[in-house]
């Protein structure tokens, strides 16, 4: 199985160490300083754990042009919701008929309403449809990830905590995820399958789509926005608004949002990664984890007041900041 792992940042940084490091043949995608740090050193440095010393570079392949690769087996797609539109003809390149997309992303994707027999498509999530001609819903293995991983200098992955993946059909079923889910477990990542992936991207959805933009707006840390009763209290109303939207589309979410909170809560002063990436200078994934909801919630005529002003006040920071389009 040839796999190839587009975007060499935090999270594709430590799924193709681990794969090349399992003896996988893995070729990375990588640009800028990334790019230039690993052939330097000759791999990718891995550190694992809360205290974990760094690897020994880890070699792979690693290019700046996919069209070196040609088509692959597996593409895991591990760029920011932000830069993907602009990435996916380069994504393509290494994409044949038979190659399976694994888009490891944050929010709400563009593949979500294959095989939900909803015939939606989100502007926020696919602009003008570039997604789904380049990049073919039918293809994608959906997945959703839990892990924490950074990048404290390019070419160098820290994770804390965290190795659980979750992959399925988005048609249904998990026969097509289960070679990349083997490829996976045989890297040390605990690998699940699910009968309907959706679920699990809602409710990962579900549950990171208020602390994020939350904390780009206040700068606080979680367990600040949580002990603050009023902003607590404005998640709540913003949760319970998108499980309504979801519930109207088939996903119902079971837990309810003060549930939620205790578990979020109980991680200390976590600083999100919009949060990061808000105070690195670095667009923000405003759009795929809460403008697509708001769209969503048209879409299905379920109104979402708190989500839109939840997106309007993130919107307007980070435009104020340059880090969100003008109109």
């Amino acid at each position: 199985m040839r796999i190839c792992v587009f975007g060499l940042g935090a999270v594709g940084g430590l799924i193709a160490a681990r794969l090349a490091r399992s003896g996988v043949p893995v070729a990375g995608v990588a640009r800028g300083a990334t790019l230039g740090a690993i052939r330097e050193r000759g791999g990718l440095v891995l550190a694992e754990g809360p205290d974990g010393e760094p690897s020994a570079p880890i070699p792979l392949t690693v290019t700046g042009d996919p069209a070196e690769l040609g088509p692959q087996d597996v593409v895991i797609v591990a760029v920011k919701a932000t830069a993907l539109p602009s990435a996916a003809p380069a994504i393509a390149r290494v994409v044949g008929p038979d190659t399976a997309i694994v888009p490891a992303m944050n929010g709400l994707p563009w593949w979500f309403f294959h095989g939900l027999g909803h015939d939606i498509r989100l502007e926020s999530t696919d602009p003008d449809g570039t997604l789904s001609r380049l990049l073919p819903a039918g293809q994608v293995v959906g997945a959703v990830l839990h892990l924490a991983a950074s990048c404290p200098e390019p070419g160098v992955v820290r994770r804390p905590a965290g190795e659980r993946i979750i992959l399925g059909d988005p048609a249904g079923g998990s026969a097509r995820a289960e070679p990349v889910a083997a490829a996976l477990r045989g890297a040390g990542f605990e690998v699940e399958t699910a009968d309907r992936i959706q679920r699990a991207v809602w409710y990962k959805l579900w549950g990171n789509m208020t602390m994020n933009p939350l904390s780009v707006i206040t700068g606080a840390t979680m367990d600040r926005i949580l002990d603050d009763p009023l902003a607590r209290g404005f998640a709540t109303a913003c949760m319970r608004e998108a499980a309504e939207v979801g519930a109207r589309i088939g996903l119902p979410i079971d837990t309810d949002p003060e549930e939620r909170h205790t578990v979020s809560r109980g991680l200390g002063a976590v600083r999100t990664s919009m949060l990061q990436d808000a105070e690195a200078g670095r667009p923000v994934e405003l759009d795929a984890l809460v403008a697509a909801v708001t769209e969503l919630g048209r879409a299905v005529g379920v109104p979402t007041p708190s989500v839109d002003a939840l997106f309007g006040l993130a919107r307007l920071n980070a435009r104020v900041r340059g880090l969100y389009p003008d109109e």
